[in-house]
């Protein structure tokens, strides 16, 4: 029996390793749709394949369409979309299926990333091994396999080696030095938002080195091993990525007190670990329609806060190994500073709990040990918590990867479109082949990257109130014909507001392309 018991958690990670593998061919043969972040980081891709330069957006001028403007993206990282670029150069595959590839690659090394990370800080291998299986029965695992989540799937691929490096360093040297600069511009390519978690695992290492020492000085020379690598790859991510335009952090509003601004991230253990925010819809911040009104969503949050407070403190009190205890601590202390931080001051980060994910998956295998060692009820009770949790994943992969394989339309890209079915696609491919000046006009970023060869537009969506900011929807000048494709909802006052945003085109011609999709034109 023990040397059965001794193979179960070589069992379970070749079990998670061959439903990678199958979901990964899955999405292969019918790639998946796209998040409108990943959206923008493909159209700077496509513009940079153009001729454009490193991370460029350029689009039609809005004071003269007849014109391009260029602008360096900061808002997003560009790993999201140089990683997918990198198979599509290495495989001669479209985009699409580039995604499935670094989907599947990366979703398989943030696995073996933080099981070795489970291990390195004091979970035997079965514990770890059941705590990867748990983060996989997780809705947010299997969000990158509906749509290419770009930054979040990177991330999940690159933290767990970059806690596992933070854990194995021990003592100063140039070691240390190589760590960190290297994990800073890897960690930042990932996703921008890496960097308090960078911060966070800077903070660890100088504790850790710094641990019995007795004097102030000790403590400063110690940190000088950390802090001369943070400071100079931090110097370069801001000088050649950051200092050239806005970020999420960089857009904030008044300050704004309440009771979700710091309760949130408290919560993060209980929001992110165990998928409440995703299988709530939603707490604060939704897409779709919100399960709960905003008292009881805000009531939730609030005791998921206290209750996760709790669960840190016990887990610390009974985790194996102090370097696990030390690690949950210091990055559950830096994600409540840093979002509560950006959450009081209304940074343009949303209160999602994917932003905080690793907070989730720090705390598994804390959880796994408690309940590992307790009695049965509580064995059972946590066995029947993730089979809810696998429930509601499961539920929403079926009909997302059903939606994307047989009712959404696909171009050149090979990336399943929402926003159009595929008679309208196929006709706007169409134009795109038979036009080299014109302008084509979305209300949704991913129809942009299939077309090929002429400039398109991307406005915001128009609401139900029918209000818009004039002056940032307005395109001036003219440039060839210009189509302008809208849902058949649209048709009536939205579609007269868009027509009157281009006034350097009159006449405009209006064609059903489908019973959901309409095309104004005019030349």
């Amino acid at each position: 029996m023990p040397a059965q018991k001794s193979h179960i958690h070589q069992i379970i990670l070749a079990a998670l390793g061959i439903l990678v593998l199958i979901l990964g061919t899955m999405i292969y043969l019918y790639p998946t749709s796209i998040f409108p972040d990943s959206c923008w980081g493909f159209q700077v891709l496509r513009a940079m394949q153009m001729g454009g330069g490193f991370n460029m957006a350029i689009k039609p001028d809005p004071a003269d369409v007849a014109k391009n403007s260029a602008e360096f993206l900061t808002w997003w990282s560009p790993g999201q979309y140089l990683v997918p670029y990198v198979f599509k150069l290495i495989l001669g595959i479209n985009t699409g299926k580039a995604a499935a590839v670094t989907v599947t690659l990366f979703t398989l090394s943030g696995l073996g990333g933080f099981y070795l990370l489970f291990k390195k800080v004091g979970f035997t291998p079965l514990v770890a091994a059941v705590s990867v299986l748990v983060i996989a029965c997780q809705q947010a695992f299997i969000v990158p396999y509906i749509f290419y989540n770009g930054g979040e799937v990177l991330l999940f691929g690159f933290a767990g080696w970059f806690l596992y490096g933070c854990a194995a360093i021990d003592k100063p040297g140039w070691k240390i030095v190589v760590f960190l600069l290297l994990s800073g511009w890897m960690g930042f390519c990932c996703k921008s938002s890496f960097l308090w978690i960078y911060g966070a695992g800077c903070i660890y290492l100088w504790i850790t080195l710094s641990s019995g020492q007795t004097t102030i000085w000790g403590w400063i020379k110690k940190g000088f091993w950390i802090g001369t690598p943070a400071i100079l790859s931090l110097a370069v991510i801001y000088k050649f990525y950051l200092s050239r335009g806005a970020t999420p952090a960089s857009g904030a509003g008044s300050i704004k007190l309440a009771w979700e601004t710091f309760s949130f991230p408290m919560a993060a253990p209980i929001l992110a670990g165990f998928s409440v925010d995703d299988i709530m819809n939603g707490l604060i911040y939704h897409d779709d329609t919100p399960i709960l009104n905003h008292f009881w969503s805000v009531l939730i949050v609030v005791l998921a806060a206290v209750l996760s407070i709790l669960l840190v403190r016990r887990i610390v009190q009974k985790a194996p190994d102090k370097k696990y205890a030390l690690l949950l601590i210091v990055f559950y202390s830096v994600a409540i500073l840093f979002f509560g931080y950006n959450f009081l001051k209304q940074a343009y980060i949303s209160y999602e709990a994917r932003h905080l994910r690793l907070i989730g998956l720090l705390i598994i295998p804390g959880v796994v040990y408690l309940v590992s060692q307790s009695g049965i009820f509580y064995k059972t009770a946590f066995g029947f918590i993730c089979m809810v949790i696998a429930f509601f994943s499961f539920r929403y992969f079926v009909p997302g990867y059903l939606q994307n394989k047989t009712v959404n339309a696909r171009g050149t890209s090979g990336l399943a479109q929402m926003f159009i079915d595929q008679p309208s696609l196929n006709y706007i491919m169409d134009l795109d082949k038979k036009n080299n000046n014109a302008l084509f006009v979305f209300t949704s970023p991913d129809l942009g990257l299939e077309i090929n060869h002429n400039r398109f537009i991307t406005l915001e969506a128009i609401d139900s109130d029918i209000k818009i900011d004039y002056d940032s929807y307005v395109h001036y000048g003219h440039a060839g014909p210009i189509f302008i494709l809208l849902p058949a909802s649209y048709m009536g006052p939205k579609s007269n507001i868009i027509r009157k945003c281009f006034p350097g085109y009159t006449g405009f011609k209006m064609d059903m392309l489908s019973n959901d999709y309409v095309l104004y034109s005019a030349k």
